[in-house]
């Protein structure tokens, strides 16, 4: 009420009537002549002299006038920052994926996004799997990026990706040359495997078992990278998604044999939180995850910088750091999707 009152007194300070002060806010004279007198009562001040025609402003109406003038700028500004806020939570997608769907893989889908939509921001944090499932849960994220996703009471998900499971081997391997094998051609072959606790061993475990194949597990690590550094040292062989070695595909450092008579795949899903609506900026960039990347015009240009980004950042694995960000790889941080291109892939 005294905001509103100093708000009225002002006017009538500006318009030099109440008459006129009144018309602009759209309330009765005797209101705006009531604020005034409220004011004064409050203040146990005389803020205008009535007795001059035109009336004057009395030495402490000067001054409440001034204060009254500084407070209502602040309190504008203060609102349209508010507003920017608002309107800046609306105008951004905030994504949680495992480190296996990299940077390269999502670049294209993120550029393509920015071109139809410049003001939105999108901002991709790489996690551990149940971390991206705490992050949405948790309203932290818009969307998850995981693999065999589940839903849950508060959790649902929908299918992006079906990426097809393949065995990757050295090229110097006895199965290198051959572009596809039975399952028992990896009978009691050293093996490198992901650790228990993740959904895809769990997943190879009972694959091989019930194709009645056992491997000799060498070595268990968490991440993709460390198990495919690993198989080009020749410590063993592995079964991975197809997508996850594209690049040393390419680079002819692994070799990929397809599977003959299983359909192994890990399904990549989009989870979210179960409400009645989303963002629509956010439904927008869900429905860029499902066009193909081949028909962005931009998609080419981009992934061959992406790559060489990769390239350099795999080089030398101790250099990998992205500066004070080091102590977090394994923690999970956050990457402007727009500065940085990378290739880090766990799952």
């Amino acid at each position: 009420m005294h905001l509103r009152n100093a708000e009225l007194f002002c006017d009538v300070v500006v318009q030099g009537s109440f008459s006129k002060a009144a018309e602009v806010r759209r309330v009765s004279q005797s209101a705006a002549s009531q604020a005034v007198h409220a004011l004064e009562k409050r203040l146990g001040a005389q803020l205008i002299d009535r007795s001059k025609r035109p009336f004057e402003l009395t030495p402490a109406g000067e001054i409440y006038f001034d204060g009254c003038q500084q407070l209502l700028k602040s309190f504008e500004q203060v609102e349209e920052q508010v507003r920017r806020a608002v309107e800046k939570k609306k105008n951004r997608v905030r994504i949680a994926a495992i480190y296996s769907v990299g940077l390269a893989q999502m670049h294209d889908y993120v550029e393509h996004f920015q071109v139809l939509y410049p003001d939105v921001m999108v901002t991709l944090d790489y996690l551990h799997p149940d971390e991206v499932y705490q992050r949405v849960g948790e309203g932290q994220a818009d969307l998850g990026l995981v693999s065999f996703p589940k839903d849950d009471k508060e959790l649902t998900s929908i299918l992006w990706q079906e990426q097809p499971m393949v065995l990757v081997v050295p090229p110097g391997h006895e199965l290198a040359e051959r572009a596809s094998c039975p399952v028992s051609a990896i009978e009691d072959e050293p093996f490198v495997a992901f650790t228990s606790e993740l959904v895809v061993r769990q997943k190879i475990d009972r694959w091989l078992r019930k194709a009645g194949v056992h491997v000799q597990l060498i070595h268990e690590f968490d991440n993709i990278e460390n198990i495919k550094r690993a198989v080009e040292a020749e410590a063993g062989i592995t079964i991975l998604p197809l997508p996850t070695v594209s690049k040393e595909v390419q680079d002819q450092s692994l070799k990929v044999v397809r599977l003959e008579l299983v359909e192994w795949s890990r399904p990549i899903g989009i989870i979210q939180r179960k409400q009645k609506s989303m963002p629509d900026v956010v439904s927008k960039f869900i429905e860029v995850l499902h066009e193909d990347p081949a028909n962005f015009s931009h998609a080419r240009s981009g992934s061959a910088e992406a790559n060489a980004s990769d390239e350099a950042k795999s080089s030398n694995q101790d250099a990998f750091s992205f500066g004070p960000l080091i102590a977090r790889e394994y923690a999970g941080f956050s990457l402007q999707v727009f500065f940085l291109l990378g290739w880090i892939q766990r799952f």
